[in-house]
């Protein structure tokens, strides 16, 4: 039944009229796979000769177990972020004689040919080699443990199938699992619990205890059984054709007038982010990503980096204008050229944007002041960046958006969805990201960090004070090209 299967998914796979275009992207994203698989390949090899050279008082195995939660803690929002999960058009096999156990112990088997399954064994095996090599450690346990290891990556890959199968049309009830391992990172970093020692406790015990790794095969295969039985409520359609009866909620955007003439088009903005899936999901991503500056500002390698917390900083703060300044004006595709055809200035259209985009600057950066634990200097430079995330990177997002063709359907998720991307989302993000680093570093080594930083607010500071010629000039690219983005939203394959 299984070659049934797979004889399906490659013949659904070449019939279809967009295979030119699939098979182009899946050899772009080809090529992104085998760097990764270098990659994790090369972390494999060296993690153990590098935690020998610099920690020769511990043993490299010890100091693996203790990272081990966090390990996983990092692949599950990661696979949760950027892992699609296995589908199978089910619709045709609803009618004819098809066990339905079949079909889903195929979609759930399929998952397992992730390519995020092969990363952990990359750097499992070697490590694991290089400790039965040294004779650390009996060779039977080691195979126990790496073994174990991959049973562990293969535990969260089913509970990132289920956690997203629950939570993927309300990404805000996966905050808490986030605030949750924040939470245990901070607490393990202060010493308050040592999450990670209780890690490595239990990881030692395994490696002296082969037997322990069963605990972890009947975790993998509850898992298994658990979406099993999810998939099997859910595998007929009733549910999803049936209609959904929901109370009709108005919000009062009366508060908007007081903007004056972008009044119109802000509330438009809000009323699109409240009420579609993709523009709503930036917003939760902004207030994620604020954790960014734990990642960087706790790590002792960047204290010698001080351009990179620049690269932080414009993120931390502009995360939002990023998300969503990307795809002005492809956030109103569906209804751009009815905008058009009505007498709208078109400044005033693209001062609302740029003033929602200033609004979750300000908003974000004001939120990432408790990072002043780490330093004035992380506050000042934060602040800085989101001057000129202000009076710079707006009018280029802005300016960038003219040249902005591809619709995109708001109702998709935004994560592995490449809808609306194109060349003008790559190129845009060099001079956003790499050109203020840039600046900051060159006068950083050429005069001192302090001056870096208020030079870096004084470029935003002079964007403020000429955002109103900016985008007058920005307007009339966006006039030039009004008929060549309307046609271009027209088309449906993107």
């Amino acid at each position: 039944m299984f070659k049934h299967f797979i004889n399906l998914e490659l013949k659904a796979f070449f019939r279809s009229a967009s295979v030119g275009k699939s098979i182009g992207l899946k050899l772009l994203l080809g090529f992104l796979v085998v760097y990764f698989l270098v990659a994790f390949l090369a972390v494999g090899v060296a993690l153990y000769p590098l935690l020998d050279e610099n920690f020769p008082d511990q043993k490299p195995l010890a100091i693996v177990n203790t990272f081990v939660i966090y390990w996983l803690f990092f692949e599950l929002v990661l696979r949760f972020f950027m892992q699609s999960l296995p589908v199978m058009n089910i619709k045709p096999l609803l009618i004819i004689p098809v066990k339905k156990k079949a079909v889903i112990h195929f979609v759930l088997l399929k998952s397992l040919t992730s390519v995020y399954n092969i990363f952990p064994l990359l750097v499992i095996v070697p490590f694991g080699i290089f400790n039965i090599v040294k004779g650390n450690h009996n060779p039977l346990n080691m195979i126990v443990w790496m073994v174990s290891m991959y049973v562990l990556a293969l535990t969260v890959n089913y509970a990132n199938f289920l956690i997203k199968k629950k939570f993927a049309e309300n990404i805000k009830a996966f905050l808490p699992f986030v605030v949750l391992g924040i939470a245990f990172f901070g607490l393990d970093y202060f010493e308050v619990f040592k999450i990670s020692d209780l890690s490595g406790s239990i990881m030692d015990t395994l490696v002296l205890q082969p037997i322990l790794a069963l605990v972890l095969i009947v975790l993998l295969v509850s898992l298994y059984v658990l979406n099993f039985n999810y998939l099997k409520s859910n595998f007929y359609l009733d549910d999803t054709l049936q209609s959904k009866v929901q109370e009709a909620s108005t919000s009062d955007l009366s508060w908007t007038k007081r903007f004056g003439d972008i009044a119109p088009f802000l509330a438009l903005d809000i009323k699109m982010i409240w009420r579609n899936k993709r523009p709503k999901t930036t917003i939760w991503i902004s207030f994620i990503f604020l954790a960014y500056g734990l990642m960087i500002y706790t790590n002792p390698h960047y204290k010698e980096m001080p351009a990179f917390f620049v690269v932080v900083g414009i993120l931390m703060t502009g995360v939002f204008m990023l998300n969503y300044g990307q795809f002005v004006p492809s956030w109103d595709s569906n209804y751009y050229g009815m905008m058009m055809s009505q007498n709208i200035p078109i400044k005033q259209y693209l001062a609302s944007k740029a003033g929602l985009m200033s609004v979750s600057v300000i908003v974000l950066a004001i939120l990432t002041s408790p990072y002043a634990y780490f330093g004035w200097n992380i506050v000042a430079i934060n602040f800085a960046c989101a001057l000129y995330n202000l009076g710079v990177n707006v009018p280029v997002l802005l300016f960038a958006g003219s040249y902005n063709k591809k619709r995109i359907d708001l109702e998709k998720s935004p994560f592995m969805n490449y809808q609306g991307t194109g060349a003008t989302q790559w190129i845009v993000g060099l001079p956003i990201m790499v050109l203020p680093a840039l600046i900051f570093y060159g006068i950083y080594k050429l005069v001192n960090a302090e001056t870096a930083i208020v030079v870096i607010a004084s470029l935003g500071i002079v964007g403020l004070v000429f955002r109103n010629l900016i985008l007058d000039k920005i307007a009339i690219g966006y006039s030039q090209r009004k008929y060549a983005t309307i046609n271009g939203f027209k088309q449906q394959e993107n």
